[in-house]
């Protein structure tokens, strides 16, 4: 379970909204959507210890009633994937998801095949289409086992096609962990997931 409880966050000159509260159980995808400008990338960069001033964040954050709002974003145990997927460029597909796997004897080949990605083992990165660089990301993403899953914008920058085939993919890898999306999109949005309109928190 994520819980997030009482959040406000704030700019020098202005609030961007306060009294924030929900939880997200495993398996469960929480969306949170808004206008432009109301704070949505801020909230998530704030779950994972990551909110530079002159941005506050006023809250708490826990995961399994595990309090981990003061701890350093590598302790969090938080897996964000955005919009503009950061593969290392000077590593192939392989040396990128090692580089997150937690456990040494996963077997690469078999997770690459299983996202339609097979062949591209040691493939340079610049090399990968848009649709196969958000697979891999995802792939590095959940090699790390995280507690949770956030998603900022995730399918932003792909084509239509792309994203009906994209978007299923990432549902299915996220199975029975909780994840919070940040979208502007509705059609982003999995079926039966709850949505949190952002605008209602806005200062």
């Amino acid at each position: 379970m994520l819980k997030v409880t009482d959040l406000t966050i704030t700019l020098p000159q202005r609030g961007l909204f306060q009294g924030l509260s929900f939880d997200v159980a495993a398996g469960e995808v929480l969306a949170i959507v808004g206008p432009s400008g109301l704070g949505k990338s801020t909230l998530l960069d704030w779950m994972c210890g990551l909110l530079n001033p002159p941005a506050q964040g006023r809250g708490v954050i826990q995961i399994d009633a595990r309090d981990i709002t003061d701890l350093p974003c590598e302790q969090r145990r938080l897996g964000l994937m955005t919009q503009t997927p950061m593969l290392f460029p000077h590593l192939d597909v392989l040396g990128n998801l090692k580089f997150a796997a937690r456990q040494a004897d996963t077997d690469f080949s078999a997770l690459l095949e299983q996202a339609g990605l097979a062949g591209t083992l040691h493939q340079d990165v610049a090399t990968l289409s848009g649709g196969q660089i958000a697979r891999v990301s995802l792939l590095r993403t959940l090699l790390a086992q995280p507690q949770a899953v956030l998603l900022d914008e995730p399918f932003a920058r792909l084509d239509a096609e792309l994203r009906s085939h994209i978007r299923p993919f990432v549902w299915q890898r996220c199975q029975g962990i909780p994840v919070v999306l940040v979208t502007h999109d509705p059609e982003d949005i999995p079926a039966g997931s709850r949505v949190i309109q952002l605008q209602d928190y806005a200062c």
